[in-house]
């Protein structure tokens, strides 16, 4: 007779405390069958979560949440944490509308507490909440940081090390889940040993006690106490190659087999009673217990769509992506441009750079997960007579913003900016929509920006950016499979005309990917009797001239863009305008700005009124209206958010 099932009786953190060494190890397949089953179903992050359960039920057993507080960097590895805080039943709905966050959620659990998904962060939030239980006397609370190694190529983890470093007082223990296949030899009775040791706090008070006889003792007693440290960090830097940490004054336990409950709980244990900054480090594998996530040599499964649960291949046959279209654009420019480069920061694959780098190994660069750098960096390839191509999410772009206004476009730099997944992306919730590439690029002095309607306009803009080489440029597209090419009947100075109305009535500007929805808004405007011309600039920023004389022609202006309206193409239209002294009124179709909460894309554009049928209703409601106002009954307004 088989034994009952663990995992639906457990509601709380509390319900892991009752469980045996042999039950824990049964709680955690499982948790893995659930997750394979669940994520399978709904896509997400699989492999980091299967390679984070044992890690996570041990933090639960050892720490109180959420008294004790637990922050994950980048939140992406929080599904166990989500499934052992009375969340399991959520997963049904997992990343879907009114359903489970694929990142935490306060809005969720009093257990959640970074709702931020971009990596490197958390080590600043814990140090944030450790100071503020210190300053406000708060004692008995532990803050729980866990952050993956690869977070750790961010500058921001570092300059937070720094910090904590800088308190020994701080209740603060953080664990670097390591998800590198091999483990360190220097596993083994020795090295946990010294590792406890030095996690005592008796020991750190001897080496106090210790220092300050000696250096009262005339003569010998400095060059005594030098040596004496000098042995032990000798000791330490052999059965402790990650004792850059302790240089950095964080004490370094570690490293411990991250699929073993007890000695997690062991070091767990050990860092929380030290009452100061303490570094765990845990080696955990990536995918483990699912053979498909485990193979995947390139990305470990890190996020998987819906996929079949056995063999972990797509149940839907992808169409070409935006992604893909560049990626195969950018090796034709490589074998035509010595000079062209790539850099991406920890996304190759994910940004289609692993194939520029498949044919050009020497001429690609992955700087981690660290945007900022990756920007600068870049600034001085150009100097040197490179053209770097910097491939990335448009979210991670607003991290690097400083280093885009003040190293690339303040020197002029010719640098190429290719931001993927631009616009709503969807079901990862609000940190990862790339809705405010176009606000914030636009007042970024000497940039260019495009935003190309299909794959065919995707190719002309990225050779036509490449070739821009005294001035940075910047590109925009968005997640997902590539629309059918729309061909323009003409190109007037720049702008090309997609669809021409009878009357001028509304002249409709196309931003991006937004051209199959304009085109057909228009086409059943024509039918209710309304002119709708529709173009497409191409280059956003900046604006071609030649849009003021074509806008005479017209009675309205309607704007249709996948960023935010404030700050947006409308608005720097109405700029625009309003120098030239125009009094054409302008219509706004865009995304407020808000937060937008994890719904699949389709939905959230059917909220924002960002639909054909939609579109239409608001075109032939403003041609009335001007039709209405042209009687004398009001005076219209300069621009309208709609």
């Amino acid at each position: 007779m088989s034994s009952p099932r663990i995992l639906p009786a457990v509601k709380g953190p509390q319900d892991l405390r009752e469980l045996n060494a042999e039950q824990l190890n049964r709680l955690a397949a499982e948790i893995r069958e659930f997750l394979i089953e669940k994520v399978s179903k709904s896509g997400g992050h699989l492999g980091p979560n299967l390679g984070v359960v044992e890690l996570t039920i041990a933090m639960h057993r050892i720490f109180d949440s959420p008294k004790d507080v637990m922050l994950f960097d980048t939140g992406h590895q929080s599904y166990v944490h989500k499934i052992l805080t009375g969340r399991q039943d959520g997963f049904d709905t997992l990343r879907q509308r009114g359903g489970l966050a694929g990142y935490p959620s306060r809005a969720e659990s009093e257990h959640d507490v970074i709702e931020n998904s971009h990596a490197s962060g958390a080590l600043s939030w814990a140090d944030g909440v450790a100071r503020g239980f210190c300053v406000q006397g708060v004692k008995n609370r532990t803050v729980v940081c866990v952050v993956g190694d690869g977070a750790l190529t961010g500058g921001m983890a570092w300059e937070a090390l720094n910090n904590i470093a800088a308190n020994s007082d701080l209740p603060l223990v953080i664990i670097v889940n390591d998800n590198e296949r091999s483990y360190s030899p220097t596993i083994g009775g020795v090295a946990t040993y010294l590792s406890t040791l030095r996690t005592t706090s008796g020991y750190e008070k001897f080496l106090d006690w210790g220092k300050n006889v000696l250096e009262r003792t005339p003569v010998v007693g400095q060059p005594i106490y030098e040596t004496l440290h000098g042995v032990k960090k000798g000791i330490k830097d052999i059965v402790a190659p990650q004792g850059m940490f302790e240089d950095l004054g964080l004490k370094y336990f570690g490293p411990v087999d991250g699929h073993n409950i007890e000695a997690m709980e062991s070091a767990f244990t050990h860092a929380k009673n030290f009452k100061g900054p303490v570094l765990v480090h845990v080696i955990t594998e990536k995918g483990r217990g699912h053979a498909p996530a485990v193979n995947d040599e390139a990305e470990k499964f890190h996020a998987v769509g819906i996929v079949n649960p056995q063999t972990g291949q797509p149940l839907k046959k992808s169409a070409p992506s935006w992604t893909s279209v560049f990626a195969r654009e950018l090796v034709e420019i490589g074998r035509e441009r010595k000079d062209v480069v790539a850099i991406t920061a920890a996304m190759l694959g994910p940004t289609g750079l692993d194939q520029f780098q498949s044919a050009f190994p020497d001429r690609t660069f992955d700087v981690g997960i660290a945007e900022q750098h990756a920007a600068t960096s870049a600034a001085g390839m150009a100097f040197t007579g490179l053209h770097p191509v910097v491939a990335i999410y448009s979210t991670f772009l607003n991290r690097a913003f400083d280093q885009l206004l003040m190293d690339v476009a303040l020197h002029k730099a010719g640098v190429t900016f290719v931001l993927d997944r631009a616009g709503i992306t969807g079901d990862d919730g609000p940190s990862h929509n790339g809705m405010w590439d176009l606000a914030l690029s636009g007042i970024v002095p000497t940039l260019h920006v495009a935003a190309p309607r299909d794959g065919a306009r995707l190719r002309e803009v990225l050779r036509e950016a490449v070739d821009i080489n005294d001035a940075p440029t910047l590109i925009r597209y968005p997640k997902g499979a590539v629309c059918a090419d729309i061909p323009a009947f003409e190109r007037r100075d720049g702008i090309d005309v997609l669809y021409r109305g009878e009357s001028a009535d509304i002249l409709l500007v196309s931003v991006g990917a937004m051209a199959t929805l304009a085109v057909e808004a228009a086409g059943q405007a024509y039918r209710e009797g309304v002119g709708v011309t529709v173009i497409d600039p191409r280059w956003v920023k900046p604006l071609p001239r030649s849009l003021i004389t074509m806008a005479r022609r017209y009675k309205s202006i309607v704007v249709i863009e996948d960023g935010v309206k404030h700050g947006g193409i409308a608005s720097t239209i109405s700029e625009m305008f309003r120098e030239e002294g125009m009094s054409i009124p302008i219509h706004s179709i865009g995304v407020p700005l808000e937060f937008l909460e994890h719904s699949k894309r389709d939905e959230i554009l059917t909220d924002l009124g960002i639909t054909v049928q939609t579109i239409t209703r608001s075109l032939v409601s403003w041609s009335l209206t001007l039709k209405e106002l042209e009687l004398g009954q009001e005076e219209p307004s300069k621009i309208r958010q709609e």
